[in-house]
């Protein structure tokens, strides 16, 4: 891979390359990226979507929106960082083609920004409430009409793969959904293969899918353009990953581990001596003493330990990166950049105490138990009353569910997988408290 294809301006439709050394300062298409995403309705959505605890009403605990945006601010750090390294390191990136290191950091906030466009509500048990309708659930019914990897899609519902449709898929009159530059789209596709083979290596790369079967072949149009290296074979389709990406899974890695650690120490579900005996090993090189001995309150002293803890693993990440990078550009580096962190066994700690004290804390688990509930009859109606309707054997009953179904997805789709696919994309639209209100609405429990 090298730096020049990878950097591509183009966008879904474009006829011909964009260059970079004609672009607007002023209007550079990789922040017109960041804008479409900021203003899209699917990012509007996170703002009530759950990041760690569900429903909750406490305005210091971080939904999707806030967790994106911080994620999308350490992307950029970290993008600006490395990118001032590449320039210096292949200065014909800026004297020939015109590319500067903000460049790279407004591709990975970009990216980053849009890392969890494609979540359902819930949080992460959302996917699996998905995933659990069509392997155990009522949607078993569908598995001998769909090909292997269609039925994988729906089993193993992935919210990245599902960011990509939202990023990229069209309808009538919107073509290329929001015609984000295949640079953001390279850096945003952190699991760059489809759903089968599953986990065929401990690849990084191959942890998880990146795309559904219908979004297949602009996938492929978008690895070809910018070079990313093939490593599948037959007739499956898997790349290495865009080197980019691996800075947006580090921004993500940086801001769950700290952040929803400085939650739960807020929320009571950590104490205070905890957050000081793990945070100290992160920032015990950069700690102004005096200066913490001033703040007064918890939610200040925790603060100022996040601030310097984020700080160091970004310039750790950093360091990584670059001392990796050829590796990388060869398609031979299968590890996230914080698992080769000098701090990995401090994360690996933070993490440890807040799967026990936070995620699974009694109220994660009452509100996920709820979730699946939510969003499993919301798939039955849906897709019941959709393939009725397709059908020709609507019920007045699913006319009536079909009435909920916004005008914006009603859209012919001609096969069960189509059809199957859409009504899970726009569940997965929903927020939380649509959901609730939704199946609310549908048993009955609504006032009028």
């Amino acid at each position: 891979m090298n730096w020049e294809q990878l950097l591509s301006l183009r966008r879904q439709g474009d006829k011909g390359k964009r260059l970079r050394v004609e672009q607007d300062d002023t209007r550079l298409g990789f922040e017109v990226d960041y804008d479409r995403i900021i203003f899209s309705s699917a990012f509007r959505s996170l703002q009530d979507k759950t990041q760690v605890i569900p429903l909750s009403k406490t305005d210091f605990v971080h939904t999707r929106l806030t967790h994106s945006l911080e994620v999308s601010v350490v992307g950029r750090s970290l993008g600006r960082l490395v990118g001032k390294k590449i320039i210096e390191k292949y200065p014909h990136l800026k004297e020939v083609h015109g590319y500067h290191m903000n460049d790279f950091g407004a591709i990975v906030a970009a990216a980053s920004l849009a890392h969890d466009i494609g979540n359902p509500p819930f949080g992460h048990s959302g996917e699996k409430a998905i995933g659990e309708y069509f392997s155990i659930g009522k949607g078993q019914q569908y598995k001998d009409q769909l090909t292997a990897k269609e039925w994988q899609d729906l089993i193993d519902f992935e919210g990245n793969a599902n960011g990509f449709s939202v990023l990229t898929a069209g309808r009538p009159g919107i073509e290329g959904g929001l015609r984000i530059s295949y640079a953001t789209l390279g850096a945003f596709m952190k699991y760059p293969k489809e759903s089968l083979p599953k986990k065929p290596t401990a690849a990084i790369a191959d942890k998880k899918y990146g795309f559904f079967q219908t979004d297949k072949a602009f996938f492929q149009d978008v690895a070809a353009d910018m070079g990313l290296i093939p490593n599948k074979s037959g007739d499956n389709v898997g790349f290495e990953r865009h080197p980019l990406a691996y800075l947006v899974e580090a921004a993500d890695d940086i801001c769950y581990t700290i952040i929803d650690f400085e939650d739960g120490i807020n929320l009571g579900l950590v104490s205070e001596d905890f957050a000081l005996e793990y945070l100290i090993k992160l920032v015990k090189d950069s700690i102004d003493t005096s200066k913490y001995k001033t703040l007064e309150t918890k939610e200040d002293r925790i603060s100022y330990l996040r601030a310097l803890a984020i700080g160091s693993l970004i310039n750790d990440a950093v360091k990584v990166f670059i001392e990796n990078e050829a590796l990388i550009l060869e398609g031979k580096f299968p590890f996230a950049i914080m698992d080769k962190s000098k701090y990995k066994a401090q994360m690996d700690d933070i993490i440890k105490i807040s799967v026990k004290n936070i995620y699974q804390s009694r109220e994660v688990i009452e509100k996920e138990i709820v979730g699946y509930q939510i969003i499993q009859t919301l798939l039955d109606k849906f897709i019941t009353a959709f393939n009725n309707k397709f059908n020709g054997e609507a019920s007045n009953y699913d006319a009536l569910i079909m009435k909920m179904l916004p005008e914006k997805h009603h859209l012919e789709k001609e096969n069960l997988y189509g059809r199957l696919l859409h009504i899970c994309h726009y569940v997965s639209l929903l927020t939380d408290g649509n959901a609730l209100e939704l199946f609310e609405t549908i048993n009955g429990r609504k006032k009028a």
